[in-house]
């Protein structure tokens, strides 16, 4: 019967979640696919501008994740009046890490280097970086409403906010990339205008909700101004600075692999980009079930109940492999009209074909990883998965990726299908390793 409730508790929060995720990744294989519509140029620049960006926000993103658990262990607590000091603190927070995104991404040279880019895709690149950079300070305004309603377990607005957001894209990128009523077509670039915009939208939304909705009063998000209180930061860093490490570790693999793949041309990048974009669509599955573990986890350790927080751990691992097989099954089967979907280019699509078959075996570890380290920052654990990970993806992911792709090492060089074949090997180790991890720290709390 408790399996039951659980599975039920996991699904309820995951849901809303897996809705605004999607939303979320939604807008950007809308980008992927207006941009190809234009030519391979502005959808290789979508794709590197993209990956620099992500790595850059992710990164600072991850540090706010430590909001979660903070709030969901004091809701299991019953200590709901102190969680408003805690998301006004974050605040503070969020401020200095935006200043420090918008600086790496208007001065991105170091990045680019590694690139050799073409200067036409220079160009685009560096236009599409200077207006995202825009976006930052929203966008992580958000994710702090993210993750205070999460901790909460009230996941629906979120959904709600997102939705808004992607019904604002489409009409959005149409005027800002192909040009109307009077402004220029800027084609790339002109998304990352356009996903300011709606950056700026849901973030006063979702706080505006807040701060209005009568069910938030009892959480004091407006008792008072406060000055940084430089222990309640420390605590929160303490715990946020090694899962915003892991991200980096994360996305810079995934990152420094595009722009390598980038040396190979527009045709292979654009490629290498409509495969990155479906594994970075379908990780949404398990990213949303390993957010609801970590607050129905977090939330029993903080009531008192380990028993609970470790049952509801292992049955969000199991469900995620469940569901990840399901959806590996469909990119094997499909990428050959996946492919299709995203370009017309003949060129590209062959290109695509085959390395969206490897995101299929990539997509199982990822599921598997991606539910098990979240589970575990329930447990308020981020600094052993955050050495997991610098060893995994870095050492065997990324050095890997190389070695298969530009080396000799398999016989000739494999390319693009050569950093595929080494991500999924090096998720593959995080996944079993953090899992081992998991199954230890469980324990130990049951035992105390």
């Amino acid at each position: 019967m408790e399996k039951h409730s659980l599975t039920r508790e996991l699904l309820r929060l995951a849901w809303p979640v897996l809705v605004a995720q999607l939303a979320v990744m939604a807008n950007g294989v809308i980008d992927t696919v207006m941009a190809g519509r234009i030519s391979a140029v502005d959808l290789a620049a979508i794709g590197i501008g993209a990956a620099v960006y992500v790595t850059v926000f992710v990164t600072t993103m991850g540090v706010l994740l430590a909001l979660t658990p903070t709030v969901a262990h004091l809701y299991g607590a019953g200590r709901h009046a102190e969680i408003g000091a805690e998301v006004r603190q974050s605040f503070w927070i969020a401020v200095a890490l935006a200043a420090v995104a918008m600086a790496v991404l208007w001065h991105p040279g170091p990045l680019l280097a590694l690139s050799q880019l073409e200067p036409e895709v220079e160009a685009k690149v560096r236009a599409y970086l200077d207006a995202i950079a825009w976006s930052v300070p929203a966008a992580l305004a958000f994710r702090l409403f993210y993750g205070f309603s999460s901790g909460i377990g009230r996941t629906r607005p979120i959904m709600v906010f997102n939705l808004i957001g992607l019904a604002l894209k489409i009409p959005l990128n149409a005027l800002f990339m192909y040009g109307g009523f009077g402004l220029p077509a800027l084609g790339a670039p002109g998304c990352a205008v356009a996903t300011t915009l709606i950056a700026s939208t849901t973030a006063i939304g979702g706080w505006a909700w807040c701060v209005r909705h009568p069910d938030y009063r009892e959480f004091a998000l407006l008792a008072g101004f406060e000055w940084p209180d430089w222990r309640r930061i420390a605590a929160m860093l303490r715990l946020g600075m090694p899962i915003g490490a892991t991200f980096l570790v994360d996305v810079t693999a995934f990152t420094f692999m595009a722009l390598f793949i980038a040396r190979l041309g527009p045709v292979v990048s654009g490629a290498h980009q409509i495969a990155a974009n479906l594994a970075a669509l379908t990780f949404m599955l398990p990213l949303a079930l390993g957010n609801a573990t970590a607050v129905l986890a977090g939330q029993a350790l903080g009531a008192g109940n380990p028993a609970r927080a470790r049952q509801a751990a292992w049955r969000g691992i199991g469900i995620g492999l469940g569901i990840g097989v399901v959806v590996s099954l469909l990119l094997w089967l499909g990428s050959a009209r996946l492919a299709a979907l995203y370009t017309p280019d003949a060129a590209v699509r062959a290109a695509a074909t085959p390395l969206i078959a490897l995101v299929a075996a990539y997509h199982l570890v990822d599921a598997l990883q991606a539910v098990t380290v979240n589970a575990l920052r329930g447990y308020r654990k981020s600094t052993v998965p955050m050495a997991i990970y610098a060893f995994a993806l870095w050492g065997v992911g990324l050095a890997g990726g190389y070695a298969l792709g530009f080396g000799d090492l398999a016989g000739a060089p494999m390319g693009a299908a050569g950093f595929w074949l080494a991500a999924v090997a090096s998720l593959a180790l995080a996944g079993i390793l953090v899992a081992a991890y998991l199954d230890y720290v469980s324990r130990a709390a049951c035992r105390s």
